[in-house]
């Protein structure tokens, strides 16, 4: 007998993940105009910093998020300025500075690995399980919930109620417009691959936490980060967040089919895989005209 009120939940907590680590593909994505494959290593990078931080020092999860946001954001920026804009201002196309990315994501993957070893470490802070009716919760799962919350109404602040937001907004609409108004678009780009990459450190961390931790922790769920950021429409914020959780709804739904089926449960990013092929066919705009462009 199937517990759907669990499988309701478990998309919830998948939704949640996905939806912060696709924030920050969608957004630099929207405005460097590439699809950036090194997004994954910032995830991992999240992941091995938040371990050092709460693990090896003992100073809990909390200040492990903030910490690894901080060095992942500020590896973000140096890895756009440092790679990414000289490449594209030397006129570099599409192709090229997606391959640059996946280079990119091969070096910090392998830095990774012989910085800490490809052994998995696992967080050992326990994370309390209860029943709350039908729901089988765990600590960490209602953190991720929280912080998906948290980030999506405090982006929701900055892209509709600061400076930086309406620039962000601006320069991924029409950059050469907002160029024309005033407004430094490269200093928005650097701003957004800051909190691009920091959230995706967030994401590595309760994905380690969750799991374990080796360095292919970010490159394990990348396919369904892209996804997210397809069918949400590239560069639109909203439109990540009905993406992010309608595929950790068909995710943990095609678990039971598969289980239903005496498949492994290990297809299931291939549920993503088959829902980024549709969108491109069908609907390749994603869920962009139905959400305000953010």
């Amino acid at each position: 007998m199937v517990n759907w009120a669990q499988v309701i939940f478990n998309s919830g907590v998948t939704g949640s993940l996905y939806l912060i680590g696709a924030v920050g593909l969608t957004l630099t994505y929207g405005l460097s105009k590439f699809p950036n494959f090194a997004h994954a290593e910032f995830m991992t990078l999240g992941a091995y910093i938040g371990y050092f931080v709460a693990e090896q020092l003992g100073l809990g999860l909390p200040l492990a998020l903030l910490v690894a946001f901080l060095i992942a954001g500020l590896v973000g920026v140096l890895c756009y300025r440092g790679i990414f804009q000289p490449l594209a201002k030397r006129g570099a196309s599409i192709i090229h500075l997606m391959v640059a990315s996946i280079a990119l994501g091969f070096i910090l993957r392998h830095s990774i690995g012989a910085a800490w070893t490809w052994k998995p470490l696992y967080f050992t802070a326990t994370w309390s399980a209860f029943d709350a009716g039908p729901l089988r919760i765990t600590g960490l799962w209602l953190w991720l919930i929280f912080a998906a919350l948290v980030l999506s109404l405090a982006m929701h602040f900055l892209l509709m109620n600061t400076k930086i937001g309406k620039a962000i907004r601006a320069s991924s609409s029409n950059p050469e417009l907002a160029l024309a108004s005033g407004i430094n678009v490269d200093r928005v780009i650097w701003i957004t691959w800051f909190i691009g990459a920091g959230l995706a450190a967030v994401a590595g961390i309760f994905r380690g936490a969750d799991t374990q931790i080796w360095p292919m922790t970010g490159w394990d769920i990348i396919l369904p980060i892209f996804a997210v950021a397809i069918l949400g429409g590239i560069g639109n914020f909203y439109g990540a967040i009905a993406a992010a959780f309608i595929i950790g709804l068909a995710e943990n739904i095609g678990v039971v089919g598969l289980i239903a089926l005496g498949l492994s449960t290990t297809y299931r990013t291939g549920i993503a895989f088959l829902i980024l092929i549709i969108t491109l066919i069908v609907r390749p705009q994603g869920l962009a005209m139905l959400f305000r462009r953010a």
